[in-house]
């Protein structure tokens, strides 16, 4: 699709004017231009950029696949729940919302099923989802019922005032106890199913703790001050700690390979958007993350 900015337009940001003068939502432009796929006079350019009349806008218009997404009778770890937030315990391996291989076995499909009101604001596609976690790390996500709250629980994400506690375990000893990684995380220029630390990414800060130590790993406690796709484990490869199980940051040669990272979003605290109270909450970690850290202890690795 070709599009020219006329002078109506002029000064808006791309995503912006483009969301004007096409008939695609936002949310799909924003997409395409943060994959580069939008061009503005030949060049690429970020969705912040001001256009200017009579430049020319190029990108091809997305295939439209429609989902049919179903409740399901899926088992949920509902830690908490009320009429504004629920709080769910997700397990390793389940994806967040549908997406191209993924229309059924979701934590959507399952939340359509045991929480009848949810937000819209994501559309039908992620009702309810304000964040995510990676397919293969568990623990703990927040959801909203209704927009009011989804917007409160969003904004508290952009201002950094909730807490997001993760545990993994790692490769390597780490040679400080406690300490700060921050290193800006965009897509990987190399493999564009990756993301990485590249000069002009967006600022990404995690704080990490050691708790315990053995032989070739540790396990560490790590705090989100942002929250970029794959940030934890991207900030782990870059100073060479890897988290153990994760093969698309790590080793092959690793922790139950195949199985998945392991890496638990163990704590999450935030302030109710009705009551503004403020409220935490924790998850154990999986079986099979505990079975690791016991053949770790007893020296069986």
């Amino acid at each position: 699709m070709k599009i020219i900015i006329n002078e109506e337009n002029q000064g808006l940001r791309l995503d912006k004017a483009l969301s004007n003068l096409s008939d695609l939502s936002r949310t799909v432009l924003t997409e395409l231009i943060r994959e580069g796929k939008v061009t503005v006079d030949g060049q690429i350019k970020k969705a912040k950029y001001k256009v200017r009349a009579g430049e020319i806008i190029e990108f091809e218009v997305p295939e439209i696949i429609e989902l049919d997404i179903e409740a399901e009778d899926i088992p949920l770890d509902i830690v908490y729940e009320d009429e504004d937030v629920a709080v769910i315990n997700k397990p390793q391996g389940m994806v967040v919302h549908p997406s191209a291989g993924y229309s059924s076995g979701t934590l959507v499909n399952a939340l359509m099923y045991h929480i009848k009101d949810l937000s819209s604001i994501n559309g039908v596609i992620r009702p309810g989802i304000v964040h995510r976690i990676d397919k293969d790390t568990s623990g703990l996500l927040m959801i909203a019922k209704n927009d009011k709250a989804h917007e409160s629980l969003a904004q508290q994400l952009k201002d950094k005032t909730n807490k997001r506690r993760y545990l993994a375990i790692i490769h390597g000893d780490l040679p400080h106890d406690k300490g700060t990684i921050e290193a800006p995380i965009g897509r990987n220029p190399k493999d564009r199913k990756k993301q990485a630390v590249v000069a002009g990414g967006k600022p990404a800060v995690t704080h990490f703790i050691v708790l315990e130590r053995f032989d070739g790993y540790n396990l560490v406690a790590l705090e989100l001050e942002t929250g970029r796709t794959h940030q934890i484990r991207v900030h782990l490869e870059y100073i060479h700690h890897p988290v153990a199980g994760d093969l698309l940051y790590g080793p092959k040669n690793t922790l139950e390979p195949n199985k998945g990272q392991f890496l638990h979003a163990e704590t999450l605290g935030f302030i109710h958007p009705s009551t503004e109270e403020a409220l935490e909450f924790q998850a154990d970690v999986p079986e099979i993350f505990k079975n690791q850290l016991e053949k770790l202890r007893n020296n069986q690795i």
